[in-house]
């Protein structure tokens, strides 16, 4: 059973069905560090549909609760730099054509004595009066027309966005008993179970989904052990890899 410590990150993203027509954004990887010593980080947003996407940025702040819950509060530039605190992101439109590329870089500031977490939302828009893409009238009712030609629905993406503590310290203990595997994060900033793969030791291409897994501090990742299984997976700690096996 999985323990009720995992962190599991699902990612709030939308596919689109049936596009003939319109934007189709990429936005690379899910799930982005910031390394104790790096204060800025540049995004890349791809569109490789065949009309202009208008994306609107939008940074929220993950906090935990002490029985593990969550909730996602946004973020709101403060017009005083000095009392800035957060993920902030600029610029937060993007303009980004077809098959082409933008992009808006990250910025974080504020305290670095424990990490923090933030999620960035991509989300394409219609053009409107006065939002800041700065288009005029006849433009604006063209690029609607154009997308009125087709089927288009305009997916929006979700990353996860993890700024870790300057003092970033790795600690994660192993606990492996008879029935049971538990890899308990005793450091101050995430560790990842990458590639988690669940497995028939007789049968290779009988395995279970493979999966990525994140561990927040002071919390525990785990499984049971079952007879005739074997559990291979990546531990990063940062900029560290370490590959596991263990026998059911």
């Amino acid at each position: 059973m999985w323990s009720k410590y995992v962190w599991a990150l699902w990612l709030l993203c939308g596919l689109p069905l049936g596009a003939q027509a319109g934007p189709s954004l990429n936005v690379g990887v899910f799930y982005d560090y910031l390394d104790g010593d790096k204060s800025t980080y540049l995004k890349r947003v791809f569109n490789s549909g065949d009309s202009t996407a208008f994306v609107r940025v939008q940074v929220l702040e993950i906090l935990y609760n002490a029985d593990g819950t969550s909730e996602e509060v946004e973020v709101k530039p403060a017009t005083d730099a000095s009392l800035r605190d957060g993920l902030m992101a600029s610029p937060t439109r993007l303009i980004v054509p077809a098959n082409g590329m933008q992009g808006t870089r990250l910025l974080y500031l504020g305290e670095r004595e424990k990490e923090r977490y933030f999620r960035v939302r991509f989300v394409p828009v219609m053009p409107e009066k006065d939002d800041e893409f700065a288009l005029s009238e006849e433009e604006r009712e063209a690029y609607k027309g154009a997308l009125s030609a087709g089927v288009t629905v305009l997916a929006g993406y979700g990353t996860v966005f993890f700024v870790r503590p300057k003092e970033a310290r790795f600690q994660t203990g192993v606990d492996d008993s008879a029935g049971h595997y538990r890899l308990n994060n005793a450091g101050n900033s995430v560790v990842v179970v990458d590639e988690f793969k669940d497995c028939s030791a007789a049968d290779p291409k009988d395995c279970q989904p493979t999966t990525k897994n994140h561990i927040l501090p002071g919390r525990t990742f785990g499984f049971d052990k079952q007879k005739g299984r074997t559990y291979r997976f990546t531990l990063i700690e940062g900029s560290d890899k370490k590959p596991y096996e263990v026998k059911g």
